[in-house]
């Protein structure tokens, strides 16, 4: 009689699925990574890489024979397309908030049949979530704050990170972006709308690029942001901030409320 199982052979092209699944235990299911992983540093180290972000190794994966590929966005399609072409059974996620993440977790855990530990983590994150926002209520005052993932063209945060920087207690002064899942929508052609909105912090995390405080200041009219007349503008590093997974509710949740409470004292 036909039995049912779970994958045993999984294959990750973004690096939140990686960290997710060793956060679970389920380490010993993957055979192959992005190359962009960094997270966590041990998986990098014993893994393979078959990819980068926007493209992949299609007959090295087949050669290591995965039961099921994760991956991320309509950016990765291509490369799903391939794989289904191919025969490779793909699970494709396309989350873009805090809850999406928290739901792919979920998602995630259930697939290799670590539902129970999924809904531990979950539950772990939300607490230290909960832990930020109760650190953010003791703000002496609220920092108007402006994200940059892009800087030419300049393009605005992805929404879960918008939903970090109103968890850590901020404004952000271009929240009404959070609703484009695209990065094209999120540009911002008018550079003197970001003077006028007056941001208090600025954050940068210019997607695995080295953040570089002398473009900004070499643009017209921005030495009178108050973000950069008072030299409050922070790079929060790609891997922390712009992984749709656990690290930006871990590490780029806590890096940015350590800004927000210093510039709420000084």
């Amino acid at each position: 009689m036909p039995t049912a199982s779970f994958p045993k052979r999984v294959i990750c092209l973004t690096e939140e699925t990686t960290e997710t699944l060793y956060a679970l235990g389920a380490d010993d299911l993957i055979v192959g990574i992005s190359g962009f992983t960094v997270r966590p540093k041990i998986a990098r180290k014993t893994k393979p890489k078959i990819s980068t972000y926007l493209d992949a190794n299609i007959q090295q994966i087949l050669d290591l024979k995965p039961d099921i590929v994760f991956a991320w966005s309509d950016l990765q399609a291509p490369i799903c397309a391939d794989l289904i072409r191919a025969g490779v059974e793909v699970l494709c996620f396309n989350h873009r908030s805090i809850d999406g993440i928290l739901s792919m977790i979920l998602r995630l855990g259930s697939v290799v049949g670590k539902t129970n530990e999924s809904e531990k983590y979950i539950l772990q994150l939300q607490t230290n979530l909960s832990a930020i926002s109760k650190r953010a209520t003791k703000l002496k005052r609220r920092p108007r704050v402006y994200f940059e993932e892009w800087y030419d063209p300049i393009i605005t945060g992805i929404c879960w990170v918008s939903e970090i920087i109103e968890l850590c207690g901020g404004d952000d002064i271009y929240a009404e972006n959070r609703a484009f899942p695209d990065a094209k929508r999120r540009i911002i052609a008018d550079h003197t709308e970001i003077i006028r909105r007056s941001p208090d912090i600025m954050l940068a995390s210019w997607c695995g690029k080295m953040f570089k405080p002398e473009k900004v200041l070499a643009r017209v009219g921005w030495t009178e942001i108050p973000a950069i007349k008072n030299k409050q503008m922070h790079e929060i590093h790609s891997s922390i901030i712009l992984q749709p997974g656990p690290a930006a509710l871990t590490d780029g949740a806590s890096a940015m409320m350590g800004i927000f409470e210093k510039w709420a004292v000084e």
